[in-house]
């Protein structure tokens, strides 16, 4: 009975969604069919099952296991979180796993503010500001919904929704498999380069072109065996261009911050 009363709720509620989407929407042009309290709950499942698939593999580095990384990384993360620039930095739970996988230099978010990095990009990374960078563009894609909006285009609601009540094991696995390789549109990837930049603007801490930083590095190894994520998050030139513009903007390039919570994260890897 319960099940059915939630069934009821959401479908009431998407019933509702359906009827305003044509008039109003708080996230921009692209009409996003699911509600805050869904994003949180999608979240969830594709975390769990995220987390069930990397531990099985013997790849999830559990926070009990290294606590010494999960602090020095935590320390970085919550810079970003509490940067005072993000939209849901209260409604979403907000947390950070590393994968360890040294091959892989790739990191993602799930909806609801669910961060992985692999252990591989970490290594890769010159400094502490670089790694800022990144995890406030995939912090981005969280805060502005990208990921929800690009799942619900590759998915479509019900199936989503259906995820959101249990209902879909093999959809759900699906999803978590391929959240590494998900390939957002060039609006959305700018979306995320650009707040980005207000994001370690906001912490006066990092510079805040920290992202660049990461393309710049990427660009001057050479293309034989680029970064895996650069494969879904393309064209590094326009953005290294439009990042450090908007920096200059904002006037925040040319802070220097110390690199001593990615000293010992890379250090406790």
């Amino acid at each position: 009975m319960r099940t059915l009363l939630q069934k009821t709720g959401l479908l009431a509620g998407l019933a509702l969604t359906l009827g305003g989407a044509a008039s109003c929407s708080k996230d921009g042009d692209g009409v996003l069919l699911f509600s805050i309290e869904d994003d949180k709950a999608l979240g969830e499942q594709v975390a769990a099952q995220t987390d069930s698939t990397f531990r099985a593999k013997g790849q999830l580095v559990e926070p009990g296991s290294n606590p010494r990384a999960y602090a020095a990384l935590g320390r970085i993360v919550n810079r970003v979180l509490d940067s005072g620039k993000l939209q849901y930095r209260n409604e979403f739970p907000w947390d950070v796993k590393i994968i360890k996988d040294d091959a892989t230099q790739n990191a993602f978010a799930t909806p609801g503010g669910h961060i992985y990095v692999y252990s591989g990009l970490i290594k890769y990374l010159d400094n502490e500001t670089q790694l800022a960078g990144v995890l406030g563009h995939e912090i981005a894609h969280a805060d502005r919904r990208h990921t929800s909006r690009q799942l619900q285009t590759q998915y479509g609601i019900s199936t989503l929704l259906s995820l959101v009540l249990g209902d879909n094991q093999n959809t759900l696995v699906e999803v978590a498999n391929g959240l590494g390789q998900l390939k957002f549109s060039r609006d959305y990837e700018n979306e995320a380069d650009a707040y980005s930049v207000e994001y370690l603007n906001g912490t006066n801490y990092y510079a805040c072109d920290g992202a660049a930083g990461f393309f710049i590095k990427a660009q001057n190894d050479g293309q034989q065996n680029p970064p895996e994520f650069l494969s879904t998050h393309p064209d590094p030139g326009s953005r290294i261009q439009n990042i450090q513009t908007k920096a200059d903007q904002l006037n925040c390039r040319n802070r220097t911050a110390a690199s001593s919570d990615f000293n010992e994260l890379k250090s406790s890897l």
